[in-house]
Order: structure tokens, then sequence, then C-alpha cells
């Protein structure tokens, strides 16, 4: 399969994901992580999202370094997606270690969940900005 299409299939299931959990990170808001089905739900979703960003990174930048490659962009904007989804792996994973530990909303969450909705946001210009390549071409 061509390097093309394989970035097709996985920014599609990209974008299929990424509606999935932000409307479970919505759910979570709405329901202060009261109810640990959903809490489980919005890890396994998360850990999908950013198994899916790492192939798509992967896809673009090979085995390199990646954060010698971020910080070499010309993209700003790229840069900071960059910093927010790392930053929001690492407050996900600390807030579930701890999830675990405690079986309750922690700040950690509440901080995670901000970074996540700016990640998300951030997601979607990145996205407007590239979606000539959604578009099937002729």
């Amino acid at each position: 399969m061509k390097k093309s299409t394989k970035l097709r299939l996985y920014n599609r299931s990209l974008l299929v994901v990424s509606a999935v959990i932000l409307g479970s990170g919505i759910q979570l808001e709405v329901i202060h992580s009261s109810v640990n089905l959903w809490v489980w739900l919005h890890i396994i979703i998360g850990l999908i999202f950013m198994v899916l960003v790492g192939i798509h990174i992967f896809l673009h930048f090979g085995r390199s370094n990646w954060f010698a490659k971020f910080s070499n962009l010309k993209s700003r904007a790229t840069r900071i997606l960059w910093w927010v989804t790392v930053l929001t792996l690492i407050t996900g994973l600390a807030s579930t270690v701890r999830y675990i530990a405690t079986n309750t909303h922690t700040p950690l969450g509440g901080i995670h969940g901000k970074l996540g909705f700016l990640l998300i946001i951030l997601s979607i210009f990145h996205i407007a900005k590239r979606l000539k390549f959604f578009i099937n071409k002729k």
C-alpha cells in the first residue's frame, strides 16, 4: 500500500475517532466523570486516538527523532499542536494511573480535559488547512 493511501486511511480513521473522543470528553464534563464505565470507555478511545496519532506522525517522519523534527517545522501551528498532543498524552496517562489508584476525578484530570479540548480545536484547524487531502481526486 502506498504511503499516501495509508495516510488517507489513518487520517479518515482519526477524523472518526476525534469526533468520538470529543463526544466522550464532553460527556465526562457533563457527568463530572461520575460513571466508571464512561471513564473507562474514554480511556480506551483515547488510547486508540493516540495510537492513530502516532501512526500518522510515523507516516510523515518515520523513525527519526520526532522532537527534533517538530522543532524544525516551519509551521508554528503544527509545532504547538505537537506540544499540546504530548502534554495531553502525558496528563492522560498520569490521570489514568491516578484514577486507578483513587477511583475519583482529580484536578489533574481537569487539566487533561482542558488540554484535550485544546488538542481537538487545534486538530480541527490542522485538518481544515489540509482539507484538499481528504477530497477524492478525479
